[in-house]
């Protein structure tokens, strides 16, 4: 595992969250917003969403219909709309309106679970809580060997074995730079693969012939 965390680390030296942020409570809306979605197409909304709602208190001001025109594109617009309304009206309630350093109590939120609450901890606050386990971490962790679960509570756990806790979120930033740009789901790029000799997944690209 530490031969391919360090590698990891020489092909994606500069990887990091590659959402749009200003502030923890922006962070975690974004990241609300980036379910099923990706994080470009989630900078494209937030610019005009955060203008129109800066803060929880104006979110907890409108009803979840007032904020779906703003991230429509983002898919399952409605659940996501009710959820930051409702994540909102619980921050201002129980934390005057601030985004909590702890692992409980972002799961209080609505919309908020392990995957979410990892990114805001670890982004906003550098607190690694655990690894962030997204559809790239999931199919990366499993094609390299690194976990047997299939189900993301699990893998996260495996993972969290296999590294100090300082690196968790490295950890998971660095497997989603990779499957973005090089392991993809259908098409994997196994020939242009900085990994090919520590994966036991590795299979030559067929020569055009």
């Amino acid at each position: 595992m530490e031969s391919i965390f360090q590698k990891l680390g020489q092909l994606y030296p500069e990887a990091r969250c590659s959402l749009d942020w200003r502030n923890p409570f922006q962070l975690l809306v974004a990241t609300i917003l980036s379910a099923q979605c990706t994080d470009k197409r989630v900078n494209r909304v937030t610019p005009a969403l955060f203008d129109r709602f800066p803060d929880a208190a104006s979110f907890a001001a409108v009803e979840p219909e007032q904020v779906e025109p703003y991230v429509r594109s983002t898919g399952f617009y409605r659940s996501k709309a009710r959820h930051i309304v409702g994540t909102s009206r619980l921050l201002l309630e129980r934390h005057q309106g601030h985004v909590p350093q702890s692992m409980e109590a972002l799961l209080q939120c609505p919309g908020v679970a392990r995957k979410t609450a990892n990114v805001v901890l670890a982004t906003a606050y550098g607190l690694n809580a655990g690894v962030t386990v997204d559809t790239h971490v999931r199919r990366l962790g499993n094609r390299l060997g690194l976990v047997t679960a299939t189900d993301p509570a699990r893998i996260e756990v495996e993972l969290m074995a296999l590294l100090p806790q300082s690196d968790w979120d490295l950890l998971s930033i660095r497997l989603i730079f990779h499957g973005r740009a090089v392991c993809k789901a259908r098409r994997p790029a196994c020939g242009r693969c900085g990994l090919a000799d520590l994966c036991p997944s590795y299979a030559p690209e067929p020569v055009s012939r």
